[in-house]
C-alpha cells in the first residue's frame, strides 16, 4: 500500500490559548480515527530556511509548509478522502497531497 504526504501550508494561529487546545484535540481524534493509516500523523516545524547556491535566508512567507504527516491508503483517491477531513483545513490552511515513491 503507498504512502501519501500530506503537506500543511499556511493556516491560521489559534486566537488563545482555548482556541489551541480544541485544534489539538480535534486533530488527535482525526488521528485516532484513521487508525493503521497513520505512519506518521504529523511533524510540525519550528523554523524553515531558505537555501539557494549563493544565499540562506529565512522563511517569513505567511504561507510556507508548516509541517506533515504521512498516511498509507490504496489509491490516490483513498489518500484525497483522508485528507479532506484533516482538521488543518478548518484554520484557512492548504494541504498539498503527494503519492510518495518507495527508493530501493
Amino acid at each position: 500500500m503507498p504512502n501519501f504526504m500530506i503537506a500543511y501550508y499556511g493556516g491560521n494561529k489559534p486566537s488563545s490559548k482555548e482556541a489551541g487546545m480544541a485544534q489539538m484535540n480535534k486533530w488527535k481524534a482525526w488521528v485516532e480515527g484513521l487508525g493503521d493509516a497513520v505512519v506518521n500523523p504529523g511533524t510540525p516545524f519550528m523554523g524553515t530556511k531558505i537555501v539557494t547556491s549563493g544565499d540562506v535566508q529565512d522563511d517569513a512567507d505567511p504561507n510556507s509548509m508548516k509541517g506533515y504527516a504521512i498516511v498509507k491508503a490504496e489509491s490516490f483517491d483513498e489518500a484525497l478522502k483522508i485528507a479532506n477531513t484533516d482538521p488543518f483545513l478548518e484554520n484557512g490552511g492548504t494541504i498539498r497531497l503527494s503519492q510518495m515513491m518507495e527508493m530501493p
